[in-house]
């Protein structure tokens, strides 16, 4: 069965919009204060128990133009409505087999909120998969497969992407680092990098799981800012 819908917010920029990529932090846990201060566009707060990085604290004080995206592997529509409102998460990352019309259900009753639905790729990837997926999320993030859904460390190649076929902006992520900000530039100039809507970095820029190191994730976005690679 085929959804539309359409988000009453703001209509997501994308690489080819604004010459720029949006930076987007995920994995926060120890320091999430001190890395909105160096103002990035989203901040990432993983609510699976699981993870290394389950943030289970108490809210924190965020400026208003930093989205707070709540990352959840097959949670239940009452969990995830639960953490939007203690949270008042503006961003739900899908992180796990959840379904088109799992999607569906959780937009009508949040209708606020943008969905990204994640897709993990090793060596190649099955474009025709997203289709199921057009009318019910906002974003795509394609992040690296491995052992854990996300914060892996290590990178797919972003080549496989020469074959995305959507017009949807999507996140690229999966062990992203300062090293790769060369390549990120490499990978802006090609065709498939124009829907590219922002870069998400997580575990190569920690002292720990959940504690980022300030000073690499701003020399990062200050970098990716100026587009200087």
């Amino acid at each position: 069965m085929n959804y539309f819908y359409t988000n009453p917010k703001e209509k997501p920029s994308t690489l080819s919009d604004t010459g720029h990529l949006k930076l987007k932090v995920c994995g926060m846990k120890h320091n999430p204060t001190e890395i909105a201060s160096l103002s990035p566009d989203y901040l990432g707060f993983i609510f699976w128990e699981k993870s290394e990085r389950y943030f289970k604290g108490s809210p924190p004080p965020l400026p208003h133009k930093i989205k707070k995206v709540g990352v959840f592997v097959d949670a239940s529509i009452t969990y995830i409505l639960q953490k939007i409102e203690d949270y008042n998460l503006l961003l739900v990352q899908l992180h796990g087999n959840e379904s088109p019309e799992f999607c569906h259900e959780l937009k009508t009753k949040a209708k606020q909120i943008q969905i990204i639905k994640v897709f993990s790729i090793k060596d190649d990837f099955d474009f025709e998969k997203l289709e199921i997926f057009e009318t019910v999320c906002d974003f795509y993030l394609f992040d690296t497969k491995g052992k854990l859904p996300g914060g892996n460390g290590y990178a797919f190649d972003w080549s496989v992407l020469n074959q995305y076929n959507s017009t949807k902006p999507y996140f690229l992520s999966g062990g992203i680092g300062l090293e790769e900000l060369k390549s990120i530039q490499d990978f802006s100039k090609k065709p498939e990098a124009q829907y590219c809507h922002a870069i998400d970095i997580n575990s190569r820029f920690e002292s720990k799981p959940g504690l980022k190191v300030v000073d690499k994730v701003k020399t990062f976005k200050e970098l990716l800012t100026k587009n200087e690679f």
